[in-house]
């Protein structure tokens, strides 16, 4: 994930998402190992969408429920509808969020397209997310750490290698968050079973930059180390809800989603 220059002949995460919610912000490099992971894995786009759903289910919760006004989104990729400065400054005008991606087409769509509310603030940090120090230093412009503030990482930690300590990422950004701030992400899953996702991460990790590592429910699970977890808990990709119970769905999409909150 360190910043490389860009080349539209090498598959991005970002762009290659870009295409399974049907976007136009991508290239065939990215769209032909869409196609092959779609080939193996054709609920995929269903995984994308259902993520998008998830994002803007639980920044609603945070900021209509839980009284979060301050929010850090670590990998964010390309801007998409209901974005989290959307959704959270649709009830929070004030609300404050910070970006982070380190994607250059992201960064250039983000500097177009992610406008705050003019009573709130939106900001984009282009950079690595294991960089903490580099992330937290440039979200303090925008970011108040003494108050609470929710840390988005959907789609994120799949792209951190076991090389990397994945494990320590999620903690080193909460280390720096006061009481009361929260941690919500979304992780592809290795346990849930019959949607082709093995066979379809070997057919991605083939061409793209950055391999997706698979996550049991337990190995999820170590994220939340020092985390309360929020009812209903680590759940499968469409089963999260507001409301603390776990939505019952037909097809159990290969990804879990979680928020928890630090005590």
């Amino acid at each position: 994930m360190s910043r490389a220059d860009f080349d539209t002949g090498v598959p991005h995460p970002a762009r290659v998402y870009n295409y399974w919610l049907g976007g136009k912000d991508n290239y065939a490099a990215d769209r032909e190992v869409a196609e092959q992971v779609l080939r193996v894995m054709p609920v995929m786009a269903e995984v994308a969408c259902g993520c998008r759903e998830f994002l803007a289910a639980v920044v609603g919760h945070l900021t209509v429920d839980l009284g979060i006004r301050q929010f850090l989104d670590i990998g964010t990729g390309l801007p998409t509808a209901d974005n989290t400065h959307q959704v959270a400054q649709r009830s929070a005008p004030h609300a404050r969020i910070v970006y982070v991606d380190n994607d250059p087409i992201v960064l250039a769509h983000a500097n177009a397209l992610l406008r705050s509310h003019p009573s709130g603030l939106c900001a984009y940090v282009a950079a690595d997310a294991r960089d903490t120090r580099a992330v937290l230093d440039a979200a303090s412009a925008t970011l108040d750490f003494s108050q609470p503030i929710a840390v988005i990482m959907l789609g994120l930690l799949h792209f951190i290698t076991d090389e990397d300590d994945p494990y320590s990422l999620p903690r080193r950004y909460l280390d720096a968050c006061c009481p009361g701030s929260y941690l919500a992400l979304s992780h592809a899953s290795s346990d849930i079973g019959g949607n082709g996702q093995p066979q379809a991460t070997r057919r991605y990790n083939a061409r793209a930059i950055t391999p997706i590592t698979l996550r049991s429910r337990e190995q999820v699970g170590r994220f939340f180390d020092g985390l309360d977890l929020v009812p209903p808990g680590i759940t499968a990709l469409g089963q999260w809800t507001p409301d603390g119970e776990a939505a019952a769905t037909v097809t159990a999409l290969p990804t879990y989603t979680a928020l928890a909150v630090k005590p």
